[in-house]
Order: C-alpha cells, then sequence, then structure tokens
C-alpha cells in the first residue's frame, strides 16, 4: 500500500532546517499535509523532495507554494517532477485574465457592431445575388426540361402556402379594412366629409395595404418555415444525400417552394384585399350609414383599375423574395441545432425588411409613371 504524504524538518547543521516531503505527494494521500504544512515555522532553507515516491499536479503545486513562501530553492526533483514544477510556475506567473473578457469602452463596442452588422450585411446581400442566380439557372434548366419539374411537391407547397394561410389571412384583412376605416372616419367626421371614408378604404388596401399586410404574414408563416425545414435538412445532411444520389436540391426543395409563394401571392393578395374591403363596408354600413350598395357604386367611381394592377405586379416580386430568402437562409445552417432558429428568425426578418423596401420604390416608380 502506498504511503501517505508526509514531511519532517531536518537541520542537517545548518542555521535554517530543510523540509523534506517523503511517500506519495498525491491528493489522493494528502491527509492532514495541507493543516500540517500551516503550523511549520520558518524560516526554511531549502525543500528535499528526493523521498518523494510520486507526485502529482496538486503535489507540484504544495511543493511549488511552499518553495515561494519560505524563499527557498527545490532540490531531489526527477524529471518528471521539475516538468511538473514548471508547469505549476508558468501557470502560477501568467497574467491572470479577466472573467468577463477585456473593458472596451462604449464608442469603439458600438464602433465594432456597427461593423460586424455591416459586414454580415453585405455578406447576405452577395449570397443572396448569387441564390438569385443559381435560382435563374435552375429554372432555365426546368423550362428546357418539364419533365423534371416536380409537380407534386409543388401543389402541396400550393396547399401550405395558400390554402392553409386563407383563414388567417381573411381574418387580419377583415379587421384591418374596420381599422382603417374607422380611423379614417373619425378624423373626416371634423370635415363633414365621412363618405370619403369608401375613397380611403378602397385606394389604401387594394393598392398597399393589401398585398403588402400578405406579404408580412406570408413571410412570418411560410418564409420562417422554409428557412427551419431545410435548415433542418441540412443539419441531418439530408442535402448532403441528395446530392450525393445525384437529386439537385435546387429542383427538389427550392423551385417548389418558389414557385408556390410567386404564383400564390397574387391571388393572396386579391383576396386579402377584397375580405379588407367588406370588412371596411360593414363598419361603414354600422357607423356611417352607408350601404352596401351605395359603398359599393361609390368603390367603383373612385377606385382606378390601376390600383389593383398596381397591388398584383407587386405581389409575385415580394413573393419571389421572401421564398427566396427562407431557402437562402435556410441552406446556411450548419455546426448546430442554434442555427435553424437563428436562420429562421433572420429570414423573417430580411424578407418583411426587403419588401417593405421594395415596396417603397415601386411607390416611387409607379407615381413617377402616372399610376396614382
Amino acid at each position: 500500500m502506498t504511503e501517505l504524504a508526509q514531511f519532517s524538518l531536518e537541520n542537517e547543521g545548518a542555521d535554517r532546517p530543510v523540509l523534506r516531503f517523503s511517500g506519495w505527494l498525491s491528493i489522493s494521500r494528502f491527509g492532514s499535509l495541507p493543516s500540517d504544512l500551516d503550523a511549520v515555522q520558518g524560516p526554511v532553507a531549502a525543500i528535499d523532495i528526493s523521498q518523494v515516491e510520486h507526485i502529482d499536479t496538486i503535489g507540484a503545486w504544495v511543493v511549488h507554494s511552499q518553495s515561494l513562501k519560505w524563499d527557498c530553492p527545490i532540490e531531489g526533483a526527477d524529471e518528471d517532477a521539475r516538468r511538473l514544477i514548471a508547469a505549476v510556475q508558468a501557470g502560477t506567473e501568467a497574467e491572470p485574465r479577466p472573467l468577463h473578457g477585456m473593458k472596451i469602452p462604449p464608442l469603439q463596442r458600438i464602433l465594432a457592431q456597427i461593423g460586424e452588422a455591416t459586414i454580415i450585411a453585405g455578406q447576405t446581400v452577395l449570397g443572396l445575388i448569387g441564390f438569385f442566380g443559381a435560382t435563374l439557372i435552375t429554372s432555365w434548366d426546368l423550362l428546357r426540361h418539364p419533365s423534371r419539374m416536380r409537380w407534386n411537391a409543388v401543389i402541396q407547397r400550393f396547399e401550405v402556402v395558400g390554402v392553409s394561410a386563407l383563414g388567417i389571412i381573411g381574418l387580419m384583412s377583415f379587421l384591418i379594412g374596420i381599422v382603417i376605416a374607422q380611423q379614417g372616419a373619425v378624423q373626416l367626421r371634423a370635415f363633414g366629409m365621412e363618405v370619403l371614408t369608401v375613397n380611403l378604404v378602397g385606394r389604401l388596401t387594394f393598392r398597399e395595404l393589401g398585398v403588402l399586410m400578405t406579404a408580412i404574414m406570408v413571410a412570418g408563416r411560410s418564409g420562417s418555415a422554409f428557412a427551419a425545414q431545410i435548415g433542418t435538412m441540412k443539419l441531418t445532411e439530408e442535402i448532403d444525400a441528395m446530392r450525393t444520389i445525384g437529386v439537385s436540391p435546387m429542383e427538389a426543395l427550392i423551385m417548389p417552394r418558389l414557385m408556390a409563394t410567386v404564383v400564390l401571392m397574387p391571388l393572396l393578395g386579391f383576396y386579402s384585399s377584397i375580405i379588407a374591403i367588406i370588412g371596411g363596408g360593414f363598419l361603414c354600413a354600422v357607423s356611417l350609414d352607408i350601404p352596401p350598395i351605395t359603398f359599393v357604386q361609390r368603390l367603383r367611381e373612385v377606385v382606378p383599375i390601376t390600383d389593383l394592377w398596381v397591388g398584383l405586379i407587386k405581389a409575385p416580386v415580394f413573393g419571389l423574395i421572401i421564398g427566396m430568402t427562407g431557402c437562402f437562409q435556410g441552406l446556411q445552417v450548419k455546426a448546430n441545432a442554434e442555427e435553424v432558429g437563428l436562420r429562421t428568425t433572420a429570414a423573417v426578418v430580411q424578407a418583411i425588411f426587403m419588401v417593405i423596401v421594395i415596396d417603397a420604390f415601386f411607390a416611387v416608380f409607379f407615381t413617377w409613371v402616372g399610376w396614382t
């Protein structure tokens, strides 16, 4: 059985004694050694470990701490002991690191965050441009070889993106129509022009809010689903397996989703506008005593057909942006499951941001061409 770690003080004819360790100088055999060492009255001329049978890192730290305490040399150490003591000494002399990193000035930290966000935004824009190019190439290949198009997947995406969203989009649009009519009537009542509420509801829903709110809803509902589904497949290496067996992920996963959003966004936008008109007409009938037939006649007089074309032109562009952003962010997932959540959030935020920016450009463009 191994001996407990022990020490003794031996004079050896010197003014100061030598602190001599023996036995196994390891944490499992220390016993009462640390408390006994605390009771030693110095000073000590040297520390001798030539009789130590085994030493571990903790034992080396004890020897080194005693050497620092009495400011004396260590004698009798073999090669392993010298290596451990040197390692302990290097760790003791190293400059301690703060637990929470270096303290950075607030201005420098803000500038660093702005710079990092700018770099990420630039990389995302370049990635989306490259992804758009890959989409165009795949679209051309499918036009040349229509038999490679996976129509079953497209129909399934039609159901998920379109049919399943009718309820929530209809409810949202109906309530938005009521809100627009109510707020408009309150403001116009001060001028005795409540009848112009019909103009406000009709033009605003067909031209802007119908398709815009639908795009935001589809981005939050379907764009996030695209990113999560493709990101999970990327994480489980299903996409790599598809490439291995010769199946193009662009054709099998991306194109059905893009086609569904591009085709269904005009339909959903028109549906949303009609439901919002119904909501506005309902409030006009209840609150302003405008009969439905009068509401419809007034609507036909004040809403030009160009407002409908403006909404229908913007809708497929919004659908393309939503589908591309969701699929692109899903393909960026790597390393761990946390990336799925981060990329899904990024897909929704970027899609909504880009939709609003493009909508602003469309507003300026249509005003410039005279569709006001």
